[in-house]
């Protein structure tokens, strides 16, 4: 990570540069952390299947770029990074199992249910998910909060964030669209974790609670940015772009931004929450990443 004497706009221009050498750091602590198939046979094979399958590693970085903006250091945080990555990659391998969306592509591969198995695949999840907080325990320097981390990811990932997010989808599934109720299960679904991974980079670098807090809110505004894109991408996109197969919302009768306020007025959203947390992100050290980070947000393709 850049130092924090360097300004916003030098830093700002090479996101790209920012990102993989966070994506270059979290993959070989992943390779490290997982299981390797001699230890754990088709157990391992599946949680890699899922966790090295090509995913954008957004979550880790923000938990990098939380860290810098107070101050500290990536090798501080690299437990929460790759403990963030384990709870999303986790999620999409049961989000994908027949009893929830039914996936059959994730990130132009087949889903792990299909190659391994429902049952090896639902414990290859399970597998991600303690691993995460054990990383997370075990990983983090013994001069930060860990106690307050660890709270801060299951939060995040349980029944008040992601999880319940989840079960908030399912349900509302086949019913009339409501733009509340969507905020409501975006908040959870998405929002909820890219938050924690802000909150989670301040807490491993040093930062104060009101630190933390400001970066969360800048995740939740991020978050739901991101999940509106995602929302027009699976109306506009290609099976081919995506990486899933498109149009999957509207097959399953989703809930979905779009189909509450229409196309044009999610897009305007969407810039709506990026511009709050940017906002926020005023002064700070990654305030020149967190912009091109939120640019990039609002014109990804997949």
């Amino acid at each position: 990570m850049s130092g924090a004497s360097e300004g916003s706009a030098d830093v700002a221009v090479d996101l790209d540069g920012v990102m993989a050498a966070g994506t270059e750091l979290v993959d070989g602590a992943l390779d490290t952390w997982l299981p390797s198939e001699s230890e754990a046979g088709d157990l391992a094979a599946a949680m890699r299947h899922i966790v090295f399958s090509g995913g954008k590693r957004l979550r880790p970085n923000l938990v990098f770029l939380g860290c810098h903006d107070v101050g500290g250091e990536r090798s501080e945080a690299l437990g929460a990074a790759v403990a963030i990555e384990m709870i999303h990659a986790y999620s999409l391998l049961h989000d994908d199992l027949p009893c929830m969306d039914d996936g059959e592509l994730r990130r132009g591969k087949p889903c792990a249910h299909l190659v391994f198995g429902e049952n090896t695949a639902v414990l290859a999840g399970d597998a991600l998910l303690t691993l995460a907080f054990e990383v997370l325990a075990d990983q983090t320097p013994p001069d930060r909060p860990v106690g307050a981390m660890v709270v801060v990811l299951a939060r995040a990932a349980g029944w008040a964030g992601m999880v319940g997010g989840q079960v908030a989808d399912l349900a509302a599934e086949g019913h009339e669209p409501d733009v509340d109720r969507v905020a409501a299960i975006h908040a959870g679904k998405t929002a909820a974790l890219i938050a924690g991974a802000l909150e989670l980079g301040a807490l491993a670098g040093g930062g104060t609670a009101e630190d933390a807090a400001r970066l969360a809110g800048i995740g939740h505004d991020l978050g739901l940015a991101f999940q509106i894109v995602d929302d027009i991408l699976d109306t506009e996109g290609t099976t081919a772009e995506l990486g899933k197969v498109a149009g999957a919302d509207a097959d399953r009768d989703k809930m979905t931004w779009p189909a509450a306020v229409g196309l044009d007025a999610a897009r305007r959203d969407a810039e709506r929450h990026v511009a709050t947390a940017l906002q926020s992100a005023s002064g700070g050290r990654a305030e020149g990443l967190l912009g091109a980070l939120g640019a990039r947000i609002l014109r990804r393709s997949s």
